[in-house]
């Protein structure tokens, strides 16, 4: 299993879409689905499913030694990855509930890694994608909406987080929730 846990951006894809059309011309740049939006607390990748039971109960663990109790994330702006020269990723920022989604990050990082999954090479940063670039032929478009654009997306409730898996299709990733832990 393909596995990652996230914060699902739930009730807010209908605000994502209308984001998204801002770089629908884009040349190269390939859209991300607005119904699976998701914050990515952590990348676990190919998981044998025996290690379910100690995944969830590590997870467990995470939220209650965090202490971050239901709270609001208000998303909004644009960015991209890695640099706005060489864009590879472009997502939607975090304007409020950033400090709240790092402890959780933090966390879950830390119990993960007990359990043997390799630690992140870079700095989190809350963010959800919202396009991929596959070639570089609509960058400047891109750079102009990044740069001229301050869309606002909404605020949700964050409850809880999930692990997810992803199962990669022609059609881009499906994601299936495998479980819920509340906050």
């Amino acid at each position: 299993m393909r596995l990652f846990v996230s914060v699902d951006l739930d009730g807010l894809s209908e605000q994502i879409e209308s984001v998204q059309s801002l770089l629908e011309d884009a040349a190269g740049l390939r859209l991300s689905d607005p119904t699976q939006a998701h914050v990515t607390l952590k990348f676990l990748g190919e998981t044998p499913e025996s290690e379910l039971p100690g995944l969830t109960a590590a997870l467990e663990r995470a939220v209650e030694e965090c202490t971050v109790t239901p709270f609001e994330a208000t998303f909004g702006g644009l960015g991209v990855f890695p640099h706005f020269d060489y864009i590879s990723v472009v997502w939607l920022g975090v304007r409020e509930g950033g400090e709240e989604l790092t402890q959780l990050h933090e966390h879950v990082e830390r119990e993960t890694t007990r359990l043997g999954f390799d630690p992140e090479e870079h700095d989190f940063t809350p963010h959800v994608t919202v396009g991929r670039m596959d070639h570089a032929g609509g960058k400047s478009l891109v750079q102009d909406v990044v740069t001229n654009r301050e869309p606002d997306v909404g605020t949700m409730t964050v409850e809880e987080i999930r692990l997810k898996e992803s199962v990669l299709t022609s059609e881009g990733p499906v994601y299936s929730t495998v479980e819920t832990v509340r906050l």
